[in-house]
């Protein structure tokens, strides 16, 4: 990360920030990285708290606003970019990260629709209303001197499984190859706007998510088996490809889903 250092002179948003997991990885990356004013959110308000407090632990310059709330939700979605545009003046790197896993291995048949549409709208609902939401605010402003190409890079997550499928996860592959087409559409209409637009595709990852139970973990180690790494990634690893993504040593980088799984889309 320290390669990085003073490439975020910006402002950055980071949803699905709470915990422990690849949201709180980011928030804290930009942090280490030069980025002194970071906008978070999650719909843990106590999770969200820790990773306040880590990022002020590491530098307390760093203004950090943080705001608790539904990412499926289109009204706090818009008041909390409009809230963190207002606050700062400006918006120059998002990152939604805001997402929950399919759960058990289920079948489309018998799958609920009241599972189906939780899922959607926090991992793809929630990532559409965000980026509709950045990009609104990326348009007012001109860019940074220090990044003259880009008004804006927003980064999402998708999956692997937004690449690649498996058994047992029919609605989860597709939240997550919406996430992908979103991404490649949105750059399409923007990229005349200077904003880039991005995901990465992580792997199996070590977050509370993927650790939760015995049960997940037994769902999960075919993937990890499959991988040649043959490991699960850690929330820092897929922080720094997402850092890379928002900083201009990728700007001329559009539309792509960098896949970030220790090879498992290899095979």
């Amino acid at each position: 990360m320290a390669s990085l250092a003073r490439l975020f002179p910006g402002v950055a948003v980071v949803t699905g920030a709470g915990g422990t997991g690849i949201g709180a990885a980011v928030a804290k990356g930009f942090a280490r990285a030069g980025c002194s004013r970071i906008a978070i959110t999650d719909i843990n308000p106590k999770t969200l708290d820790q990773t306040r407090d880590a990022i002020l632990s590491m530098n307390p310059s760093v203004e950090v606003l943080n705001r608790a709330g539904d990412i499926a939700d289109e009204k706090f979605v818009d008041s909390f970019n409009n809230e963190t545009y207002s606050r700062f003046s400006r918006l120059d790197y998002a990152v939604n990260c805001a997402g929950i896993l399919g759960g058990d291995v289920i079948k489309a048949v018998e799958m609920t629709t009241d599972a189906f549409d939780r899922l959607n709208n926090i991992n793809y609902k929630g990532s559409w209303l965000s980026c509709r939401a950045q990009l609104r605010n990326m348009l007012k402003q001109e860019p940074l001197k220090e990044h003259p190409k880009q008004r804006g890079s927003i980064v999402n997550i998708a999956s692997q499984l937004g690449v690649v499928a498996r058994p047992g996860a029919a609605a989860y592959c597709a939240s997550k190859s919406a996430i992908i087409n979103m991404t490649r559409a949105n750059a399409i209409d923007y990229s005349d706007d200077k904003i880039r637009v991005n995901c990465v595709c992580p792997g199996v990852i070590e977050t509370p998510m993927t650790t939760a139970s015995k049960a997940m973990a037994e769902a999960l180690k075919p993937a990890i088996d499959i991988a040649p790494m043959k490991r699960m990634g850690t929330p820092e690893e897929v922080a720094d490809a997402v850092l890379f993504l928002c900083s201009s040593q990728a700007s001329f980088i559009q539309g792509h889903a960098l896949v970030v799984d220790g090879g498992y889309t290899i095979n």
